[in-house]
């Protein structure tokens, strides 16, 4: 919880962890449980501490986002989730929880973050400094930072972050009208005219939204801003009124 612009706001912590050397590969706190915070969290992970063989996760219904699971199977990770009720599968991540409740929320007792900006930036610092290079007990004395550096060499790291952004992209389906334009998330959208009367597979972010053919980029779909709009001509479809004119019933 912070208080920002006077008014108290409540945040959530998306984190993964190491199963081996209790490294958090990522943590970030967001204004909500999201599928947008855990694609960041994810992605910051693998760019930062590589690929991982499994992810074992949550049961929560981001966790069982379509686009995470796509993003695993085209990564080579396979995807596991905790049995709902079985809190004992979660023993690790809960308690790094219990460590940021014990060891970073005291500090911002004495001194409260004003933003969530503020937050994460002490938060990621208090992780860097404090937690990652502090002996843990089921490490033998180790520090989680000496742990995975002692087996850094095994680590599978990301080196395209260009393509790590298109695997992390929503993915729907939609029917091209006449007009050349989709509907997304109640917004109009442009696509080049080939594209009229076909359904079409649509990846976006919040960067931008794509035309997909047969798993490659084919085309960026355009905003229609609907004033501006207003004052351009459209072009027809070519094939609009085909029908009446050959003499046919439509």
């Amino acid at each position: 919880m912070i208080r920002e612009n006077g008014k108290a706001q409540k945040t959530f912590l998306i984190a993964y962890i190491d199963d081996c050397s209790r490294v958090v590969p990522y943590a970030q706190f967001f204004s909500s449980e999201k599928f947008d915070g855990l694609r960041i969290v994810t992605k910051e992970a693998f760019l930062r501490y590589g690929k991982p063989k499994r992810i074992y996760s949550d049961n929560g219904k981001i966790y069982r986002s379509e686009t995470l699971q796509y993003a695993c199977a085209e990564l080579g990770i396979t995807l596991i989730h905790t049995q709902p009720y079985d809190p004992q599968s979660k023993g690790k991540i809960e308690r790094f929880f219990r460590t940021v409740q014990t060891r970073f929320y005291p500090l911002l007792e004495m001194e409260r973050a004003t933003s969530l900006q503020a937050l994460n930036e002490r938060f990621w610092k208090w992780l860097e400094e404090d937690y990652h290079r502090k002996p843990h007990a089921s490490l033998e004395g180790k520090t989680p930072h000496e742990v995975f550096q002692s087996q850094v060499h095994m680590v599978s790291f990301v080196e395209d972050a260009t393509w790590l952004d298109t695997i992390f992209l929503k993915r729907e389906f939609r029917k091209v009208k006449a007009d050349g334009t989709i509907t997304l998330n109640k917004q109009l959208y442009e696509v080049p005219p080939r594209f009229i009367g076909q359904s079409v597979e649509i990846r976006y972010d919040e960067q931008g939204v794509y035309v997909y053919e047969d798993g490659k980029e084919a085309a960026k779909a355009t905003l229609v801003r609907m004033h501006e709009n207003a004052h351009v001509k459209r072009h027809r479809s070519p094939f609009a009124g085909l029908g009446k004119e050959a003499g046919t019933d439509v």
